[in-house]
């Protein structure tokens, strides 16, 4: 019998006998991949980091005050969501955050922009109430509620897109009851006369 016509020396027409058995990763080389976020709320997230930006640095700029108080919490609050927003956009926007697995980044960022809107919302209500009312001043107030304003917008994007992340318990399967006599006899030593298989 000729060599080519044995079965299973791969050379049957029309068949190809090995295969490729894993596909390559689509996107891998690169270091952007917005999975997780939309870009129009890419767009709102990049919007909060150059309003809270220009609300911190005109606070900055501010030469006096006599009710610094206001001035010192706007400028914490308008410092914190210009870096910890700039990071987390970082995060959502590259690689980052496949590094970090244990992170749920969707219940992490929809829970941080709350708690900023409602803080960056209270700080400009209060430096607008107890300010000196010089042009830095009301610059920094102005761009303090368009922060606000858009931390809010990024919100309802959020909802409009993704259901609000309650804290749900995972369902575990119910343990099976014992009865007294698989515990007695678990409790049981093994030498005993009724513990002994015929």
């Amino acid at each position: 019998m000729p060599q080519g016509d044995t079965p299973g020396n791969g050379d049957m027409e029309g068949e190809q006998v090995y295969q490729r058995t894993t596909e390559p990763i689509q996107g891998g080389g690169g270091c952007c991949c917005c999975a997780d976020i939309t870009r129009a709320r890419c767009v709102v997230k990049v919007l909060e980091v150059i309003f809270s930006f220009l609300a911190f640095i005109l606070e900055e700029v501010v030469a006096f005050c006599n009710i610094c108080h206001a001035l010192y919490f706007f400028e914490f609050v308008s410092c914190s969501a210009f870096f910890l927003t700039l990071l987390l956009l970082i995060a959502l926007t590259t690689s980052l955050r496949q590094k970090v697995e244990r992170v749920n980044w969707k219940k992490v960022d929809i829970w941080y922009t709350v708690v900023i809107a409602v803080f960056f919302l209270i700080a400009s209500i209060v430096f607008a109430a107890k300010n000196e009312g010089s042009t830095e001043e009301k610059s920094a107030v102005a761009f303090g509620f368009l922060a606000s304003f858009t931390f809010i917008a990024d919100i309802v994007l959020y909802l409009k897109e993704e259901k609000w992340p309650v804290s749900r318990k995972e369902t575990t399967p119910a343990e099976t009851t014992r009865s007294s006599e698989t515990v007695k006899g678990e409790t049981e030593p093994l030498n005993e006369p009724g513990n002994v298989s015929v």
